[in-house]
Parts: structure tokens; C-alpha cells; sequence
């Protein structure tokens, strides 16, 4: 997303008072989130499915070959790793406990 384009930014656009559907405003504001989240998963999914047809149409891959694809043993590593972290990072505000990620902070 590009900050420059986004209206919050614009001095000019009045914030609208906050609305509540539940008693703890909290979880609508996460519910917010979740729902900028999903529509930041649907922009990626037609971005994917694009450059997939791109590929195809430029006789990079065959159609359907994305989806019979299978890592090599590093390939894999490096995914699962990478997956691994991701899942970490992503339940970590379960735990309930502030963590900082500055540069030499503690966690």
C-alpha cells in the first residue's frame, strides 16, 4: 500500500465517529484488521493468478505446471523454515506478553 494514497494521511478528510458493534471497542478495531488483512490476501491471490497466466502466456510454464510444482530437499528446507517463522511471528500476541523487535532490543 502506498501511504502517500491513503486518505487517513489527508488532512482534509474529518475521521468519521467510531462505530461499535460489541461492548469491548477493541474488537471491532481488530476485527478492522482482520478484515484489511483479508482483502490484502485477495489482492495478492489476483496478483498471483496473474503473473501465473503471464508466466503461462510467455511460455515461462505450462498451465497448471505452478500447481504440480514440488520443491527440491533445500527448496523445501528453505519454505518450512520460512513457514515456521511466519506461524512464530503470527502467534506470538497469544503469549500475552509485549515483545520488542528494535534493532538490539530484548525479546
Amino acid at each position: 500500500m502506498n501511504p502517500e494514497n491513503n486518505s487517513l494521511h489527508e488532512a482534509s478528510v474529518p475521521l468519521a465517529p467510531e462505530q461499535t458493534f460489541f461492548r469491548d471497542p477493541a474488537i471491532d478495531r481488530l476485527l478492522g484488521v482482520v478484515f484489511n488483512l483479508a482483502i490484502e490476501v485477495q489482492v495478492l491471490r489476483d496478483r498471483l493468478a496473474s503473473m501465473e497466466m503471464l508466466l503461462v502466456r510467455g511460455g515461462a510454464i505450462a498451465e497448471g505446471e505452478l500447481d504440480g510444482f514440488r520443491p527440491d530437499a533445500s527448496q523445501d528446507a528453505v519454505l518450512a523454515a520460512e513457514s515456521r517463522a511466519f506461524v512464530a511471528d503470527l502467534l506470538t500476541p497469544l503469549l500475552g506478553q509485549q515483545a520488542s523487535r528494535s534493532e538490539g532490543g530484548r525479546q
